[in-house]
């Protein structure tokens, strides 16, 4: 429903959408049941319907009046859609100006962005993706969707790059795929990056979102988004940041939490318990306490940490968290490997 006026409750009934259908079909003026519905045609393309509501039955001087307006409205949409396509060339224009050299000329790529009603210097999320189907749908779906959103979207070196200002990288990547996704009838698979400022800020993003998307398709997550962050390991080896911290929080975060709390030995068992190869009767030797002890606490982290995290690929995330929270805290705050507790 683009627009209505004169009722308080504009949606169709399956009755309506029946004679909508029709009227489409048959591309001329269907007049049932106290709704007159006519076409909006612009020579093959069918843009749209209008819908009239009477009490009264309508004559031939009503429904020609219907008609006209029906070819106004079909003039006015396809000089939105001009305005609209125009301004989505020069938008993609000026973005693929910006991968391509935005350290030529950054402050000109900002005042060429100002003139279009944006600010490169606000945080963009940066999304690049992988969307199959008719290359114009794929380019006219993500041009509204930036349009509508101010930002910028651009077929650029056989991916879709789009930037979306003030959105947080996961939910701007999901908002493409699914209105992209949406439009070609295909999966869209995107990856990440962001927020960034600026013009080379954005580029360096551009390159991240780019192995993001490199990295879903090499681990066949196909019709997936995600950025470095939510790749685990992977995502530490391709970001542009590598944040070590934030990694060892969201794979090993419950575990320290638990240990910080009470005092617990639970984050020194899981080092102790790989580095024998899980073999729970040297592990307790190492540990200096009883085997039920070690049984004990494994039971906890499983529940701390969610079953499977010791399948292979889970695993290893927890060996790579498990060093690299040792190469982050200083000797003073290690955990022992002695004690009881936990």
């Amino acid at each position: 429903m683009l627009a209505s006026t004169g009722s308080d409750d504009p949606a169709a009934t399956t009755a309506d959408l029946e004679t909508v259908e029709r009227a489409r079909t048959e591309n001329r003026t269907v007049d049932v049941d106290g709704l007159c519905v006519t076409p909006v045609v612009a020579g093959s393309d069918q843009l749209g319907v209008l819908m009239l509501r009477h009490a009264d039955p309508l004559d031939d001087a009503d429904r020609r009046i219907v008609e006209r307006a029906a070819l106004v409205t079909a003039l006015l949409l396809l000089f939105r859609r001009g305005v609209a396509e125009a301004e989505g060339r020069v938008r993609g224009e000026l973005l693929e100006d910006l991968l391509s050299g935005a350290e030529r000329d950054p402050q000109g790529l900002k005042e060429r962005a100002r003139l279009l009603g944006a600010d490169l210097e606000r945080p963009h999320a940066v999304i690049v993706a992988l969307a199959e189907g008719d290359r114009g749908r794929v380019a006219q779906a993500a041009a509204h969707l930036a349009a509508v959103n101010h930002g910028f979207s651009a077929l650029h070196a056989g991916y879709l790059v789009l930037i979306l200002p003030d959105k947080a990288a996961t939910e701007a990547a999901q908002l493409v795929s699914e209105h992209v996704g949406h439009a070609v009838g295909r999966p869209v698979t995107a990856g990440a990056a962001g927020p960034a400022s600026g013009p080379h800020a954005i580029v360096a993003a551009y390159a991240e979102a780019t192995r993001c998307l490199a990295a879903l398709l090499a681990l066949g997550r196909t019709g997936e988004v995600a950025e470095a962050a939510e790749l685990g390991f992977v995502g530490l080896l391709i970001g542009d940041r590598h944040d070590v911290e934030p990694f060892v929080r969201s794979v090993l975060g419950p575990v320290l939490k638990y240990d910080a709390k009470r005092g617990t030995y639970l984050t020194a068992t899981l080092e102790a318990y790989f580095h024998n190869g899980g073999n729970l009767s040297r592990t307790k030797s190492d540990l200096h306490v009883h085997v039920n002890t070690v049984t004990q606490r494994l039971e906890r982290i499983t529940r701390l940490l969610g079953a499977g995290w010791q399948q292979p690929e889970r695993e290893l995330e927890v060996r790579l968290a498990l060093r690299l929270n040792r190469l982050l805290t200083t000797p003073s705050r290690r955990q022992g490997f002695s004690g009881a507790g936990g």
